[in-house]
């Protein structure tokens, strides 16, 4: 009888200590959100009994310069505040909360992605573009974060790789796309800011693009590796790194193109060479294709910041006209420029155009709605992916 009390004490502890588990791990909650619909319309939900004031900020709400839109969410008996938008297009959107005054991630969504020092959530409407940078039951490739010698910066670095499906069982040689991001960013932005595997899979899988590797390096030539991914432990990212644009990483380049030759099956010629880069990085994927002028076949400017600081002494931006017209005579595949029309570097790159068209320099160029945004930045990798290595 003893026993058998003892048993059952012990059954109901465990079943208490469980339960108390549980609401630990789901915060005592149980509330979705957000919870998008078949229409794609979405609904947000907020537990905050004492808040006064909650406001849903969504980067698909028109905003103001760097900031952006909100609304006002309504609250229920029991203190949930929520709100339902109207249908929104396919895509990928980043959302957070204001908690009267005090900017709050969504406790009830896992999925966030970091921004510089900023964490935002995020989630997907399908039917479109949406269904471009979801994970869909097509073949996947392969994502690894490698360290590199880097002799000229005198440093271990970190870049991350994307391989194609079937790469790690063939022998077929590749072309190589190096992806550069923003200022602000590293090794990790193009993988989750820019979903690049999940664009990659699906142009692959339906024969929109060419099976390539794609390279992601940190464009920060201070940095050995993203924030929280070195020997510096966890401190807040910044903007402001030195060295950050005056050649260093431009110069240095090469040694990151030597590594991804000798450690994966590449076609090591200019046909099978690509760089394309958003605003830092299409900075340095203009100065990278000038300054080796044989190397690289297919050149993507995304909302790219064009020209050095005058005060910025490099040999990298020397003869600046003089090397631009050497690597129109050596000759490219496509020279691609891409920005939205509310950017704000969109007067720089009108300039740069008209010093293109005086020199009679071939290029495409696309014009899009929106400015200088990850919105826009995904919707040109989906696009040049495709016109390049064909």
């Amino acid at each position: 009888m003893i026993k058998r009390h003892f048993i059952t004490l012990t059954i109901l502890l465990i079943s208490v200590l469980a339960s108390f588990g549980q609401q630990a791990l789901f915060g005592g909650q149980n509330i979705v959100s957000p919870e998008v619909h078949e229409d794609n319309r979405v609904t947000f939900r907020f537990m905050a009994p004492g808040a006064t004031e909650v406001k849903l900020m969504g980067d698909w709400m028109a905003g103001e310069g760097w900031t952006p839109g909100s609304v006002l969410m309504t609250k229920d008996e029991n203190g949930l505040w929520s709100y339902t938008t109207q249908p929104l297009e396919s895509d990928l959107f980043g959302y957070s909360f204001s908690v009267d005054g005090l900017r709050s991630t969504d406790p009830n969504n896992v999925y966030l992605i970091r921004d510089v020092a900023s964490v935002t959530n995020v989630f997907i409407t399908k039917g479109g573009k949406g269904d471009l940078y979801s994970v869909n039951n097509v073949p996947h490739g392969t994502v690894t974060r490698r360290w590199y010698e880097s002799p000229g910066l005198n440093k271990t670095r970190r870049i991350t790789i994307y391989t194609p499906p079937g790469y790690e069982s063939g022998k077929e040689k590749y072309p190589v796309l190096y992806l550069l991001h923003g200022m602000g960013g590293d090794e990790e932005a193009w993988i989750a800011l820019g979903r690049t595997s999940q664009i990659l899979d699906n142009l692959i899988a339906k024969g929109k693009a060419k099976p390539m590797i794609v390279v992601m390096t940190n464009g920060n030539v201070a940095q050995e590796a993203a924030p929280g991914e070195s020997a510096l432990g966890f401190y807040k990212p910044t903007m402001q790194l030195p060295n950050t644009m005056d050649g260093t990483m431009e110069q240095n380049f090469i040694d990151v193109i030597r590594f991804v030759d000798e450690q994966y099956r590449t076609i090591p010629e200019k046909k099978g060479r690509a760089i394309a880069g958003l605003s830092m990085g299409g900075y340095h994927s203009l100065h990278i294709s000038r300054f080796y002028p044989e190397t690289f076949d297919y050149i993507g400017l995304f909302s790219p910041a064009i020209m050095p600081d005058a005060r910025v002494q490099s040999k990298v931006y020397e003869n600046f006209d003089e090397t631009l017209q050497k690597q129109m005579e050596n000759g490219y595949k496509l020279y691609w420029i891409a920005i939205g029309k509310t950017d704000f570097l969109y007067k720089h790159v009108s300039d740069f155009r008209a010093k293109l068209d005086k020199m009679n320099m071939p290029y495409v160029y696309r014009e899009s709605e929106g400015g200088h945004t990850w919105t826009n930045w995904r919707v040109y990798l989906s696009e040049f992916v495709p016109m390049i290595f064909q």
